[in-house]
């Protein structure tokens, strides 16, 4: 048996090609072709009111923050179990961070937590699809209206996946999806801002172009373009939007193949949630699946490690996730002392099976037969 890695970046094979196609136009900067077909495409497939490719989803984010004017003393509240960047992007304009703890049966955010900690100072709510699987949207934007808050959705996982038939990212104001290698479609790195609130369109292309007008001055709009705002170089190359348009053009394809994958995995560990060795995530009725993670729980810490090591002496690489953000190194001492034990528990228990578009159907019942092994 050859190693099973966690994951493995899928080519469908026209990447190359658009991308020596990009350099022969002689544009490989940002906003050329190619990136005006991957914004078409976002913008038609999903209905987002406007569609920027960034550099990166942190990026994304951080054009959000820019985008609320978040300054210092303003509350942004957000899950505990989290990446950093979902955090890091509005502590680097000066907010004060509100934690939110994960629910019983999923790692999202509980919704029902949010009201009680908004307060005069708060501006807004970021909430983490995560898995691709939708947060409680009625609940946040119910929430957003009563308080006249802002919504970023950090969709960095949930591309192509769905709300009560709503495309995730196209319900809050902002929202942010990732490209980065381990996702669905990807562009090694790489990310897209999406606009759904069109107050904010014309100011993100400037924030996206170092804070100038020049995406206005390229369209005839202004007869010479000029430092406007703050900013700074969130496009990506047109090498970056090459690579995705290839992506892109066959998403149907790659997600037919991961909810296919994700699907064999919860048919063949099925049995080991009965006997009550491992959890797996409840999916809402108003959620879909997008195929992006399959993961389970395990009883304790301890037994999760012992896990991964087991499946790595059979040459599959599982790992778990998220580190509470809350208890970080660096945010200890600015959390303001609630406990957080659901975001704890995912922290200490989630595992990420492999899941990649080239893994075959002989490979995931070989990894959930070591996995039944373990327990055997």
């Amino acid at each position: 048996m050859q190693p099973i890695p966690f994951n493995k970046p899928y080519m469908t094979g026209a990447e190359t090609a658009y991308i020596q196609a990009a350099v022969a136009s002689g544009k490989i900067s940002g906003d050329g072709n190619f990136t005006k077909k991957c914004h078409q495409f976002f913008e038609e497939k999903y209905g987002f009111k406007k569609a920027l490719l960034t550099t990166s989803c942190t990026d994304a984010l951080e054009m959000c923050a820019i985008l609320l004017d978040i300054k210092e003393g303003d509350e942004v509240i957000m899950p505990a179990y989290t990446f950093v960047s979902t955090s890091n992007a509005f502590v680097l304009r000066g907010a004060k961070i509100v934690f939110v703890d994960s629910e019983a049966k999923h790692p999202n955010m509980d919704t029902r937590l949010i009201e009680p900690l908004i307060t005069a100072r708060t501006k807004a709510i970021v909430v983490v699809h995560y898995a691709g699987v939708a947060c409680n949207m009625h609940e946040v934007m119910r929430l957003a209206q009563k308080y006249n808050l802002k919504v970023i959705e950090d969709a960095a996982q949930a591309i192509d996946s769905y709300f009560e038939n709503r495309p995730l990212g196209s319900i809050g104001h902002l929202a942010a999806f990732s490209f980065h290698e381990t996702k669905n479609i990807i562009s090694g790195e790489g990310g897209l801002l999406a606009i759904n609130d069109a107050q904010y369109a014309a100011r993100a292309e400037v924030i996206r172009e170092k804070g100038t007008n020049r995406t206005a001055f390229f369209r005839g709009e202004v007869d010479k373009y000029g430092w406007v705002d703050i900013g700074s170089s969130f496009l990506p190359s047109e090498i970056i939007a090459a690579f995705l348009y290839a992506q892109i053009e066959n998403i149907d394809r790659i997600q037919t193949r991961r909810k296919a994958i994700w699907q064999r995995y919860h048919t063949n560990l099925a049995s080991l949630v009965q006997k009550g060795h491992l959890q797996v995530p409840e999916l809402p009725a108003y959620a879909t699946n997008n195929g992006h993670i399959y993961f389970v729980w395990c009883q304790d810490l301890a037994q999760r490690t012992a896990l991964i090591a087991h499946l790595r002496s059979k040459q599959v690489h599982a790992v778990f996730h998220y580190l509470s953000l809350h208890n970080s190194p660096y945010f200890a001492d600015k959390h303001d002392g609630r406990a957080m034990p659901q975001s704890d528990f995912f922290m200490d228990r989630l595992l990420r099976l492999p899941l990649y578009y080239e893994l075959t159907d002989a490979q995931v019942d070989y990894i959930s037969e070591q996995v039944a092994s373990f327990f055997a």
